[in-house]
């Protein structure tokens, strides 16, 4: 089966199920949400009409006042409404007040006055003072015949003298909910056989795109020229950038011979120096001359041990295609541990030094790994602090990221070395001994970073220099 069709199937089915789901989530949904903004409308409806029919009550003139007729005239109105496509053509609030006995003494159809309704919920727990409704049907057999009823109490002081309720038949309610769904049903449809119609466009573009890369591939592995496929989009142009730069690589081209070439040039300057002490050292000459040839001898022999011992750390970073391990690092732990192995040379320089690390912050990823980039951040910072300078590590987590930050104090930066920092070979001059480092410090960290997929950063700040990790947080 062709790749375009199996990701239209699944994508057919993702689709399916998730609107399916929604929509008869939200269907189910419409008829409480509907009646419960009811009862909420029935409840302010309740409690309006116990405020005005309070001294009525109290006084005892309820059956001589005007409100058995006002129910009856309301009882009679014919609204003519437009509500939302639904016409309203008459009221359906039914009212009626009890004494605190639970005896009708005022009812807006007439029918219960002088009834019991003592027992019944809406006017039994109210008179409890608690929030009293409840929900009965008209007909037992018949579940669409159920009446709401929402009930207020009428005080007079603290003490409860009467109840009002109000009801309203939920078949009133069923026009809008039957609307509602309705269009939801349309619209939901819609969505649905408009994102089956994007899925199956998007799989036949991404087919066509793979369907190319795939004819590349095949024309590249027999040996035949073939262009390499201009492919619009982010990833599928990275993907054809990716496979004609393995094939490139793969033939031993450019990689190889710079970093052959490179090398070679890096090495040459230590062993030159090296030839030519020994050379000199053959010869008579004063102890202290020897002794500075003997320490140019061993000074190029440790550049040249660093140089290697890096240069296989970077090629072990770089043939990793991920970590071996991913655990909490406490941050402020470990540069504590290295600026303790770093002590003797921080206090011959007489440096300030500040780590203002929350001892709770920790990155995550492989230990060992941040370790060493930490320690080549901060050999780098050391070279270049003056003496009495200032050195100060912090950091700051946001949006499941920790940012490790390290500030040297010393002179900005040029701007033309700023882009070529992680370079690999790249190094400024040191500016205590004008030497230059190995140029692969910045390069391995940059490696560590992408590896755990974070970023590294570098750049000058008021007073110095700043670089920031951006790590995974825990």
């Amino acid at each position: 089966m062709p790749l375009g069709v199996r990701i239209f199937l699944v994508y057919f089915l993702f689709v399916g199920l998730a609107g399916w789901f929604v929509l008869s989530t939200v269907m189910d949904e419409i008829r409480p949400g509907v009646r419960q903004s009811t009862e909420e409308t029935l409840v302010d409806t309740a409690n309006l009409l116990a405020e005005i029919l309070r001294d009525e009550v109290k006084a005892g003139s309820l059956q001589q006042s005007r409100l058995p007729q006002v129910l009856q005239a309301y009882g009679q109105r014919q609204p003519q409404a437009q509500i939302w496509g639904v016409e309203k053509t008459q009221v359906n609030h039914r009212i009626y007040v009890t004494d605190a006995q639970g005896i009708v003494l005022l009812d807006s159809s007439g029918a219960a006055v002088g009834q019991d309704y003592s027992r019944w919920n809406d006017v039994l727990r109210t008179l409890r003072g608690e929030y009293g409704a409840r929900s009965s049907r008209e007909d037992p057999n018949d579940p669409d015949s159920s009446v709401m009823y929402v009930a207020a109490p009428i005080i007079d002081g603290a003490q409860i003298i009467g109840v009002v309720s109000v009801a309203k038949p939920n078949r009133t309610l069923q026009p809008y909910i039957e609307r509602s769904q309705t269009r939801l049903a349309w619209l939901g449809g819609g969505l649905i056989v408009l994102g089956l119609l994007i899925g199956a466009l998007l799989s036949w573009w991404l087919s066509a795109a793979l369907r190319k890369l795939t004819r590349y591939a095949q024309a590249v592995s027999e040996g035949r020229r073939a262009e390499l496929p201009a492919l619009r989009g982010g990833e599928l142009g990275q993907l054809a950038e990716a496979v004609e730069r393995m094939r490139t690589e793969l033939e031993g081209k450019a990689y190889v011979e710079r970093y052959v070439h490179t090398l070679t040039h890096e090495l040459k300057s230590p062993l030159a120096a090296i030839r030519g002490a020994a050379e000199l050292l053959d010869s008579e000459m004063p102890l202290a001359q020897r002794q500075r040839f003997v320490g140019n001898i061993a000074q190029e022999s440790a550049r040249m041990q660093q140089l290697i011992e890096r240069l296989l750390h970077l090629a072990q970073v770089e043939q990793r295609q991920g970590l071996e391990e991913q655990v909490a690092v406490p941050l402020r732990s470990v540069v504590d541990t290295l600026l303790q192995a770093q002590m003797a040379r921080i206090e011959a320089a007489g440096l300030r030094i500040e780590n203002l690390i929350d001892a709770e912050l920790c990155a995550f990823g492989e230990a060992f790994l941040l370790r060493q980039a930490v320690a080549n951040l901060l050999d780098n910072a050391l070279d270049f602090t003056p003496d009495g300078g200032l050195l100060r590590f912090s950091a700051e987590a946001h949006a499941g990221q920790v940012e490790l930050r390290l500030f040297n104090q010393g002179e900005a930066i040029p701007d033309y070395a700023l882009a070529r920092l992680s370079e690999r070979f790249y190094s400024l001059p040191r500016p205590g001994s004008g030497r230059k480092s190995t140029g692969l410090g910045l390069n391995f960290v940059e490696e560590v970073a992408q590896l755990h997929g974070g970023v590294l950063r570098v750049g000058n700040v008021a007073g110095g220099v700043e670089v920031g990790l951006t790590l995974p947080s825990v």
